[in-house]
């Protein structure tokens, strides 16, 4: 029996990925004194992009002048480095368990395009609405539950909240 085949289905126990998780949060507070966030790293790429193809636009916008400096990159943060090694850790678990593949997991129900149209519509309002809310729901809700926030758990129950309604209208893309 090769590797591939042995591990082609081996998970680990999501609760246990959980408890792990919730430990790298505490951790974080412990290092950093805030908590993690996947958006913070796409916004200081995209300020860095623009910047870079666009510097008297990113100068002259009340937005992006607000994270551009002289002498340090917006790219210069821990939060870069997080999404960088939350990539390589994705890629190096797949690799090892034999699960990377260029493949569109969809129910028989649609096709690979749609399937793909819907995970862009729902990455876009995603990321809007993280900058609206000033950080993602890592950031607002399991970061705040982590320190037993009022506001955490209020953002937590929303965001479930929401998808359950949610999941009623969309469900037929994924069952």
């Amino acid at each position: 029996m090769n590797l591939e085949n042995q591990n082609k289905h081996t998970y680990w126990n999501p609760y246990f990925g959980g408890f792990l998780f919730g430990l790298v949060i505490i951790f974080t507070f412990y290092m950093t004194g805030r908590g993690l966030g996947a958006s913070g790293a796409m916004k200081s790429t995209v300020v860095a992009v623009v910047d870079t193809v666009a510097p008297t636009h990113a100068e002259n916008n009340e937005y992006y002048s607000k994270f551009i400096s002289e002498d340090k990159s917006p790219l210069d943060t821990w939060l870069i480095f997080e999404v960088i090694g939350v990539l390589l850790g994705a890629f190096i678990s797949g690799g090892l368990s034999g699960r990377i593949g260029w493949r569109v997991q969809h129910s028989p129900k649609i096709t690979s395009k749609r399937r793909l149209i819907f995970a862009l519509i729902g990455g876009i309002l995603f990321g809007l609405g993280a900058q609206i809310a000033r950080g993602c729901t890592s950031g607002a809700a399991l970061s705040g539950l982590a320190v037993l926030s009022t506001g955490g758990i209020i953002t937590m129950l929303a965001i479930f909240g929401t998808a359950y309604l949610a999941a009623y209208f969309f469900r037929k893309n994924w069952i």
